[in-house]
C-alpha cells in the first residue's frame, strides 16, 4: 500500500502509515472508529506490535491503539496488515477518522458515519486532531472535547460544536448528513485553526448553518473513568468492563480479550466486552472499582519518548493513589491527557509538577492526594 505524503497544512498527528519518528522507532496510531474491535483485528493489531515493533499495545483517550518501536518499512507492512482485517479502509482518510462513541450504546450509526466520512474527498484534509463524538444520551462522551458531538435529547439529536451546545438539533436519521456538513464548514472556515472551538465567532456560523434554534443543554462534565465491572450492553445483554493499567495492553491481555465476540474500546483506557468476567482479572486487567491503579494514566515517558525527563510510566506503577484520577507525563506536552479533572504531575529537569506546584519526586504521592 501506497503511503501517502504528511499532508500540508495538517499537524503532525500520527497515522498507521504516517508514523512519528520517537526515540524508541516509529510510532503509529490506528484508528478504531467507535472503538469496535473483532477478535481477527485485535489479534491482527497484537501480531503486527509483536512482529513488528514493540509488543505491548498503547490504548488512547480517543478509544484507539498505537504501535510503538516500528523498524524501517514496519509502517508499510502494518499497513497492509490493517487493510486485511478492515481497520485500513481507506489511506487518505485513516488520519481523520476519529469517532468516539458510547461503550455501551448501538453502534450502528458510527459505520455509518465512518463510511460516509471516508466517501468524501473533502474531508481527507480534516485535521488528525479533529474528533467526532456519537452519544447514547447518557452524557458519557458528549462532553469528551469533541469537535462535533451528537446527542439524543427528547427524541432529537443535539449537535454540540466545539464543546458545548448551540441550539442545533437534527432528526436522528439526519445526524450523519449534520456532522458531515460541520465539518466541511469547519475546513471553510478553519483558516489556520486545528478545532472547531479556536473558530470563535465561526462557531456560531456554522451552527447557523445548521438550522440553530433556541434550545439549550447545560454543559457537561467530561468523565473520569469508564465501566468496570459488569454492565448491560445494548439491546440488555450482559457484559464486563476493565480498565487496562496504565492503557498498556500486553499480549496475553489481548489474546484474552479477543475470545470474545467483539471488544469495545473506551477513551478511559479500558474495554468492554460481552459476557462475565472470566479470565479478565487472570492476566491483570482492572475488573473492580476499588483497585489503586484505575484512573491512573501515564504518557511514554523515558525511554520512548527523547522529550520526557523522567520514566513516568514506573513512578505511575510505583506511586499510586486510591480513588484519584491521576496523569503522569514526561514533559509539558502532556500527551495522553484525559479530558476531565485528573491530576496533573508533570516531569521536569527538576522535579516534578503536580497541578502547577513544585514538588520533589518522593513527595508526589502526597501532593497528589491533598489536591482538591
Amino acid at each position: 500500500m501506497a503511503i501517502p505524503q504528511r499532508r500540508s497544512g495538517a499537524d503532525a498527528c500520527p497515522g498507521a502509515l504516517d508514523t512519528h519518528a520517537a526515540a524508541d522507532g516509529g510510532l503509529a496510531r490506528v484508528r478504531v472508529p467507535g472503538g469496535l474491535l473483532r477478535p481477527r483485528q485485535l489479534r491482527a493489531v497484537a501480531a503486527a506490535a509483536a512482529e513488528l515493533g514493540t509488543p505491548v499495545l498503547e490504548l488512547t483517550s480517543r478509544a484507539n491503539l498505537q504501535v510503538r518501536g516500528l523498524g524501517p518499512g514496519g509502517a508499510a507492512e502494518l499497513g497492509e496488515r490493517l487493510a486485511a482485517v478492515g481497520l485500513l479502509p481507506s489511506a487518505t482518510h485513516e488520519k481523520v477518522r476519529n469517532v468516539l462513541a458510547s461503550p455501551l450504546g448501538d453502534r450502528r450509526g458510527v459505520a455509518e458515519l465512518d463510511a460516509a466520512l471516508c466517501a468524501d474527498p473533502a474531508l481527507a484534509e480534516l485535521p488528525g486532531r479533529f474528533l467526532v463524538a456519537v452519544d447514547d444520551g447518557s452524557g458519557d462522551v458528549a462532553w469528551a472535547g469533541a469537535d462535533v458531538a451528537a446527542l439524543p435529547v427528547d427524541g432529537r439529536v443535539a449537535l454540540l460544536l466545539g464543546g458545548a451546545d448551540h441550539g442545533v438539533r437534527v432528526a436522528p436519521d439526519q445526524v450523519v448528513p449534520a456532522i458531515l456538513t460541520a465539518a466541511r464548514a469547519f475546513l471553510e472556515l478553519r483558516g489556520q485553526q486545528w478545532r472547531i472551538a479556536e473558530l470563535g465567532p465561526g462557531v456560531a456560523e456554522i451552527a447557523a448553518r445548521l438550522g440553530a434554534g433556541p434550545e439549550r443543554v447545560p454543559r457537561g462534565a467530561a468523565r473520569t473513568a469508564g465501566p468496570i465491572g459488569a454492565v448491560r450492553l445494548g439491546g440488555g445483554a450482559p457484559g464486563f468492563g476493565v480498565a487496562v493499567p496504565l492503557g498498556r495492553l500486553t499480549p496475553e491481555q489481548a489474546e484474552q480479550l479477543a475470545r470474545r465476540e467483539y471488544a469495545v474500546l473506551t477513551p478511559w483506557r479500558g474495554v468492554v466486552v460481552p459476557g462475565g468476567a472470566e479470565g479478565l482479572a487472570d492476566v491483570g486487567l482492572i475488573t473492580t472499582a476499588d483497585d489503586p491503579g484505575l484512573g491512573v494514566t501515564s504518557c511514554t515517558g523515558l525511554p520512548g519518548c527523547g522529550k520526557a525527563h523522567a520514566d513516568v510510566q514506573s513512578q505511575a506503577r510505583r506511586l499510586r493513589v486510591g480513588g484519584r484520577a491521576v496523569h503522569w507525563s514526561g514533559c509539558d506536552r502532556r500527551c495522553g491527557r484525559p479530558a476531565g479533572g485528573a491530576v496533573d504531575v508533570v516531569a521536569g529537569p527538576g522535579g516534578y509538577l503536580v497541578d502547577g506546584v513544585a514538588v520533589a519526586a518522593e513527595d508526589v504521592v502526597g501532593a497528589v492526594a491533598a489536591v482538591r
